[in-house]
């Protein structure tokens, strides 16, 4: 997963990982959540949006799956995770 560090009030940093469709956001707050079944059209429109926190709110929160990590997790295990394989 390649994770980058963004500019913004709300996110500080976005990874994605496209074979999974794992989209991994850490807020200013600390805060990480994984975001599941993300197209990658998805994740590219976030990294070029002028707003980050207002197109997270329009296009991605209530989107997708997701869950909070209290970590950083690998996106093979994040993903084994939501299909209850661990």
């Amino acid at each position: 997963m390649r994770v980058v560090a963004v500019e913004s009030s709300t996110l500080a940093t976005v990874g994605y990982d496209a074979i999974g469709g794992l989209l991994q956001l850490e807020f200013r707050n600390g805060a990480v959540y994984h975001y599941f079944g993300v197209p990658a059209a998805v994740h590219q429109r976030l990294l070029s949006a002028r707003s980050k926190g207002s197109f997270f709110n329009w296009s991605i929160r209530g989107s997708f799956p997701y869950c909070q990590v209290s970590e950083r997790l690998s996106a093979e295990h994040a993903i084994a995770v939501v299909q209850g394989q661990e």
